[in-house]
């Protein structure tokens, strides 16, 4: 089926699926964030979504609610139904033996363990089938785990926070706080639905920073759809780019007990009291400083099944990421304050001339509170 045989229905059904997919937004890590409407006679009759990992997929859900409604309707479904057995039995055998007539994907799944081969066993049993209707909607929800199936990294968010002159912190590093409440519940609700918080050993000895998801600053209300408590219950994995080994045992990091991956040179002697913690796993490469040891961290991330990582680091590693170009996205919250001309600067990116620049595309621009949020992801050369 072609876009231009997709109905103003189609469209109404399958959106109403992606917001129903957006429940799962703080909760359904490593798993995809998938809804599903099943539509019988231009009516509801079933509504679904994956609502956490280990739990129903988002077709089981519908199909538990539509019931016999069920046999004769069409399955809108923002990524194609599994035909492979995991924690979960496959969704298109249930479609099939609950007798849907018609399923229509947003997107085929990345993941080659399906791969398309979930609607060609739909296709099969005499199911009409077809795919693309909202795939960008689609695809934006589950980003960080389409890089991942795609390009064997997670999707990499930079988050920083300024004043409208580019600078971070004052020169003696005092930085608290630059934006306010609203700002930083916004960053509270990134960190919660990143599956990795990736910073370095100079934000941990500067800023003690604890690097958790704290529900009571989520900035959730009573009419939203996500529930605080729910959104900081998995908290993402911590990881410390740290060559030396020189993170200390007080560290605020460490108090929450969430997992951590500690990145050290493979010569760094560590304080045995924290490489023997059982939440601490210790990652050694061969040289941190140089540029492709930020790709190699991304590629363990991946294998441990990180779909997005949020950074919150300082300007050095900042700097490194984005000139290593190993970054997706860049998040600048800018506050209405002048720090001035001795403040630090937003990050550390020695460049010699303009045809050296880092262009970036605009991609979303909004207030936040009295702050302005900035989404930039980066221009790719010809």
């Amino acid at each position: 089926m072609t876009n231009n045989a997709w109905t103003h229905e189609d469209h109404l059904f399958m959106a109403e699926a992606l917001r129903l997919a957006k429940r799962g937004l703080y909760t359904t890590d490593p798993n995809p964030r998938v809804g599903c409407v099943l539509v019988r006679d231009g009516e509801v009759v079933g509504r679904g979504w994956h609502q956490e990992t280990g739990c129903h997929h988002a077709e089981i859900y519908a199909l538990e609610e539509a019931g016999i409604k069920a046999k004769g309707a069409t399955a809108y479904v923002t990524l194609e139904p599994c035909s492979h057995f995991g924690r979960t039995a496959p969704c298109a055998n249930a479609l099939i033996d609950a007798g849907v007539l018609k399923v229509v994907a947003a997107a085929e799944d990345p993941n080659p363990k399906v791969s398309g081969s979930g609607l060609r066993l739909l296709s099969s049993s005499g199911m009409t089938v077809s795919s693309g209707l909202m795939f960008e909607q689609a695809r934006e929800l589950n980003i960080g785990f389409f890089q991942r199936m795609e390009k064997k990294r997670p999707w990499v968010r930079i988050k920083m926070a300024i004043s409208v002159d580019g600078r971070t912190a004052m020169q003696s590093g005092e930085s608290q706080w630059i934006t306010g409440p609203q700002a930083r519940s916004d960053v509270q609700r990134l960190r919660a639905r990143s599956s990795a918080i990736l910073t370095g050993i100079g934000t941990i000895e500067h800023d003690d920073a604890a690097l958790t998801v704290r529900a009571e600053q989520l900035g959730f209300h009573s009419n939203d759809i996500h529930n605080s408590e729910e959104a900081a219950k998995n908290q993402p994995l911590k990881v410390v780019l740290d060559s030396k080994g020189k993170m200390l045992p007080s560290a605020k990091i460490l108090a929450s007990q969430t997992r951590i991956l500690w990145v050290v040179d493979e010569t760094a002697e560590l304080n045995e009291a924290l490489s023997s913690i059982d939440f601490i796993e210790v990652f050694r490469l061969p040289a941190l400083d140089r540029p492709e040891a930020i790709l190699l961290v991304l590629q363990k991330l991946a294998e441990m099944q990180c779909n997005e990582i949020l950074v919150e680091a300082g300007a050095t590693l900042a700097g490194a990421i984005l000139a290593a170009g190993h970054w997706d996205e860049l998040v600048l919250y800018m506050a209405p304050k002048l720090l001035g001309s001795d403040a630090r600067a937003l990050v550390n990116l020695p460049l010699s001339n303009m045809l050296d620049a880092k262009e970036l595309i605009l991609k979303d621009q909004r207030m936040v509170g009295d702050d302005i949020k900035l989404t930039y992801l980066p221009k790719l050369s010809n």
